[in-house]
């Protein structure tokens, strides 16, 4: 068992005294659904976190739960741009501070606006990254809106 993980998301968790649930995992996690499997928690808990861009180069956080895949249409919607779409991995640890598996809705290293899928909604808890692949955090989806303040929104894409 790991001693308590410090990263910039529990500095943060522990400054504004928002109570989470530290769950490690045994092995770097590879997937959201290793990480779901580790955790002991269903992949429709799991934040999946998508950074996205549009044409102008306006930045968005598409998050939706593990097991559904995000539509960027929607979210060019609310955004009311013409293209948006996920910014490839060489940028992302450049845009959001985090590798590509721990990147969470509250702390970025650039700001930009938050959308929340719907589906989360059916859960009291939700898991987030905690920016590092050896652990994720549990919190409660009202603590997770107050601290990133997302837009809630439709953002999954539809399955055939």
């Amino acid at each position: 068992m790991m001693s308590k993980l410090q990263t910039a998301v529990t500095d943060l968790l522990d400054k504004k005294q928002i109570p989470y649930r530290l769950l490690p995992h045994k092995t770097p996690a590879i997937s959201v659904q290793d990480a779901a499997e580790q955790r002991g928690v269903s992949p429709s808990q799991m934040v999946k976190t998508i950074v996205l861009r549009d044409m102008g180069g306006r930045l968005a956080l598409a998050c939706v739960p593990g097991d559904q895949q995000v539509d960027p249409k929607k979210v060019r919607q609310l955004l009311d741009c013409r293209r948006m779409t996920c910014v490839s991995s060489d940028e992302v640890k450049l845009i959001t501070g985090f590798e590509i598996g721990t990147i969470n809705p509250i702390v970025t290293a650039t700001p930009m606006p938050v959308f929340l899928d719907i589906h989360f909604q059916q859960h009291q808890y939700i898991n987030i990254s905690s920016g590092d692949r050896m652990a994720g955090i549990e919190l409660t989806l009202s603590d997770l809106c107050h601290l990133c303040q997302p837009t809630l929104a439709s953002l999954c894409r539809e399955l055939d």
